[in-house]
């Protein structure tokens, strides 16, 4: 049985609900202290993207940027600054956020991207699928003879 017939006879939908699914993130990207300059031109360069909102951050080397994480990624923003030529603040903390926001975002990802899986009702599709397939199983034997008295 294909897995599409499997989720169809489970009564189990494809499509995910996105509306408060917690898909709009808000992250901070710090910058380091040198070359001078490079936050404000990285707040126009960022403002330039569609789907993405960018405002200073609380300290004069860090933007805050707002986006949905079906469309962006804290990680491809950063690689994409990066490439641009922006320096990055590297401090340890700033590395382990870094690595956890990025997994949990590429989970999360993933996650909305799969289909549905069958956890409680998988009983239910052999069911379903039993009363609708054709079959020869059928007792011949009277109903007053089947009962024990």
């Amino acid at each position: 049985m294909r897995r599409e017939t499997a989720y169809k006879l489970a009564g189990r939908r494809h499509d995910h609900p996105v509306v408060g699914a917690g898909i709009d993130k808000q992250r901070e990207i710090r910058f380091k202290k040198l070359p001078p300059g490079q936050v404000e031109h990285a707040l126009r360069a960022l403002s330039m993207l569609k789907g993405l909102q960018v405002e200073r951050g609380n300290s004069e080397y860090a933007l805050i940027v707002h986006y949905s994480v079906l469309d962006y990624s804290l990680e491809s923003l950063e690689d994409a600054l990066r490439e641009a030529g922006f320096a990055l603040d590297n401090t340890l903390y700033s590395k382990l956020v870094r690595a956890l926001v990025y997994f949990c975002e590429e989970t999360q990802r993933h996650n909305l991207e799969s289909p549905e899986r069958l956890l409680k009702q998988s009983n239910e599709v052999y069911v379903q699928a039993w009363d609708h397939h054709v079959h020869g199983d059928h007792d011949e034997t009277p109903p007053d003879l089947r009962e024990y008295k």
